[in-house]
Order: structure tokens, then sequence, then C-alpha cells
């Protein structure tokens, strides 16, 4: 997903994107939708199959 898509998710659910980089926004944005703050924290067993970011963090 691009950082512009990121921006515009952010926005939409009032989260505040300033200067952070792309993967601290994202966990933001899960924190703010109830997930854990994990993007990219490569745990390929992750518990949260709802998660937005999931198929995104997976495969980087």
């Amino acid at each position: 997903m691009k950082m512009m898509e990121v921006k515009d998710k952010a926005k939409m659910l009032g989260v505040k994107s300033g200067k952070m980089k792309k993967s601290d926004l994202i966990k933001a944005i899960q924190l703010v939708e109830g997930y854990d703050a994990c993007f990219g924290s490569n745990n390929k067993q992750c518990p949260q199959m709802e998660c937005y970011w999931r198929e995104d963090c997976l495969t980087n």
C-alpha cells in the first residue's frame, strides 16, 4: 500500500500522520482499530486475522 493511501486511512480514523514513517503510521492506525501495534514485527504466525494490514505485513 502506498503512503498516500495509508495517510488517507489515517485521516479517516482521526490519526494525525505528521512526519511519521509509513510503518509507524500503520502502527498508530492499528492501535486505533483495536489491534496490537505490530506491523513489520516479522511475526509469521500473526493471530490478528481481521487486521487490515495483515497481508502487507506478512509479505514484507
